[in-house]
């Protein structure tokens, strides 16, 4: 299989299960590995912002990276989330991570620093000479604080021999149309966003890095495969059974809605790292009713 392939139809951007005292709960994350590939996710993201990548280290991202890959034992794709705002030091990260088991590393584009296009091409140039494997960049502007123009990463994909896709969440057709318009042959649009992800595709995307699948992988992930396979007159009532919920998973900040969820499910706790807090007792009310209706 391709990397391609494997890279086409539902990604999750999984949760990192902690207890109560913030440390990985790793009886926790094994069940949820296999629930996951069970139901039939193409690929798992370890350590992306669902994971709460923000208030992790190096060590502990390694740490993750390295559980995964033994429990999912080949039987899935594996995307490892390495990025930063020190170009310097997701270099060191790349040169000295252990990433064997893994077929991708997810790079959100530098946050906070807000950088220039320029800025944002040389970061991405920088870490595609050393990349270990190839690179999916990622464009969040709500969360980093800048967008990475559709110019510039028509221009990232053209000189980046190892930067094979794009997770893009920045809710622009206008710049999704220009990517896809644009873009070298074979490089991959992928929806960062799961309330577009049916129109992206019909523009051309291959499938999108998912939130709401960590709770419904075989339902939203069916919906994708549908998409992809051109039936969108079927898929249409999968995407719009989905609309509410996914609004519900960000209302109160994200991971808190997903871990809501998983908790009503059982599968995990709602526990995260500060800055992030449990969803409201209202708000949890609310997800539980919405439960009601899948």
């Amino acid at each position: 299989m391709s990397l391609q392939q494997k890279l086409t139809g539902t990604g999750i951007a999984i949760v990192t299960p902690f207890t109560s005292n913030g440390d990985f709960d790793w009886a926790t994350l094994e069940n949820l590995i296999n629930f996951w590939i069970e139901n039939k996710i193409e690929y798992l993201v370890v350590a992306g912002t669902t994971g709460e990548s923000a208030t992790l280290t190096r060590g502990e991202e390694q740490e993750l990276f390295d559980f995964v890959k033994e429990k999912a034992a080949g039987r899935i794709g594996l995307v490892a989330g390495i990025g930063g705002n020190d170009t310097r030091e997701v270099v060191h990260a790349f040169q000295t991570m252990k990433l064997d088991g893994y077929d991708a590393i997810l790079s959100v584009a530098p946050y906070y620093n807000k950088p220039g296009q320029e800025g944002l091409y040389q970061h991405y140039k920088t870490i595609d000479a050393v990349a270990p494997l190839p690179i999916i960049m990622y464009n969040v502007p709500g969360r980093t604080g800048q967008s990475v123009s559709a110019e510039t990463t028509v221009r990232i994909a053209n000189d980046c021999k190892n930067i094979i896709a794009t997770k893009e969440a920045s809710g622009s057709f206008e710049q999704f149309n220009y990517i896809m318009k644009y873009k070298p042959a074979g490089f991959m649009l992928i929806s960062g966003d799961d309330p577009i992800a049916l129109p992206m595709i019909a523009l051309g995307a291959k499938g999108v890095i998912s939130v709401v699948a960590n709770a419904y992988p075989k339902e939203f992930g069916d919906m994708i495969r549908l998409c992809l396979a051109g039936e969108f007159s079927q898929a249409l009532p999968l995407h719009l059974k989905f609309t509410d919920i996914i609004t519900s998973l960000f209302a109160e900040g994200s991971p808190a809605g997903v871990k809501q969820y998983l908790q009503e499910m059982g599968f995990c706790t709602t526990n995260s790292r500060l800055p992030v807090v449990p969803v409201s007792d209202a708000h949890a009310a609310k997800i539980k009713a919405l439960m009601a209706t899948v």
